[in-house]
């Protein structure tokens, strides 16, 4: 990035009220704490004035670029007009995750996530205990991306628990809502579904690939249950252990859950040119097209190990 590029873009950047008064305590805390040091050090006055210069420009550069890659999970909810979720994502029972995997032209971040009961003022299922999470998507070269260009349906972000079929356990099984945003041209996906604090006793996964409904051309189980990427799938793809509190778990829901969804998962392979999935197009008296897409009965995908 030209000098020209930097300052248009620095320009471009908006920051809360009261990010001066924020920053200038912040590097006066810092200089103090650099300062107590000093009796460690064997500089000069000039020498120690220097250092501290130069430490408080560095964390305002920090500080800075902070503020121009990410939203918090907490900003992502409000600009989906969701106060009672924003408050959630700033609370205790928030879980911070900060995650980051490269694959392809993206970087993907896992920002977070938080678990809970009526945090959702758009969501009708209110009775039910939900999961949300949140992801940041950026291009490795720098291109924005925006929400004209960007096709959202093209990817898929999931949860996934280890000893557990993924079509078992995924976004379809889950009741999933995702709904996605670009700001100063970073993606963001926000995840709603059913908690997925049931499982929390074993390993359980946040998945986020270019592709669909998951099946054995994107994922292997190994015979311990864990889930992982086929090798040979190259598409865009990161995978995330999410850290659950083990002591949140409900061993009789998720068996429950598993009971009604699983349908087994071998990681054979169907034969070129077999589909593992059927199509139903269904019209309601509109005209709406609603196109539902389910495994095959008799897909070679489903026979149990």
């Amino acid at each position: 990035m030209n000098r020209e590029e930097y300052r248009k873009a620095f320009d471009e950047l908006s920051f809360s009220a009261d990010f001066q008064e924020r920053t200038a305590d912040l590097l006066r805390n810092r200089a103090r704490e650099l300062e107590k040091e000093r009796t460690n050090m064997t500089f000069n006055r000039t020498k120690r004035i220097a250092v501290l210069a130069a430490a408080c420009i560095a964390l305002l550069a920090v500080s800075v670029s902070a503020a121009m890659l990410w939203l918090t999970p907490a900003q992502v909810a409000e600009e989906h007009n969701q106060p009672l979720l924003a408050e959630a994502f700033s609370g205790p029972d928030a879980i911070a995750i900060n995650e980051t995997v490269e694959s392809g032209d993206f970087a993907i971040t896992l920002l977070g996530l938080v678990s809970g009961r009526n945090l959702d003022v758009l969501n009708p299922d209110l009775e039910k205990d939900h999961t949300y999470s949140v992801l940041a998507l950026r291009r490795l070269d720098g291109t924005p991306l925006e929400n004209q260009d960007f096709d959202f349906i093209r990817y898929t972000m999931t949860p996934l628990a280890a000893g557990c079929s993924p079509r078992a356990v995924n976004n379809w099984t889950l009741g999933a809502f995702a709904s996605g945003l670009a700001k100063d041209g970073v993606y963001y996906y926000l995840l709603d579904t059913q908690s997925i604090e049931m499982f929390a006793d074993r390993t359980v996964y946040m998945a986020f690939y270019e592709g669909g409904v998951p099946s054995n051309t994107i994922f292997t189980v190994a015979e311990d249950g864990t889930i992982a990427f086929a090798d040979d799938f190259t598409e865009v793809h990161a995978l995330f252990t999410l850290p659950l509190d083990p002591a949140k778990a409900d061993p009789a829901a998720a068996e429950a859950f598993l009971n009604e969804n699983d349908m087994g998962w071998t990681n054979e392979r169907a034969s070129a040119g077999e589909d593992e999935f059927e199509t139903e197009t269904r019209t309601d008296e509109d005209g709406n097209e609603t196109v539902i897409i389910r495994p095959r009965e008799d897909a070679p995908a489903l026979a149990a190990n």
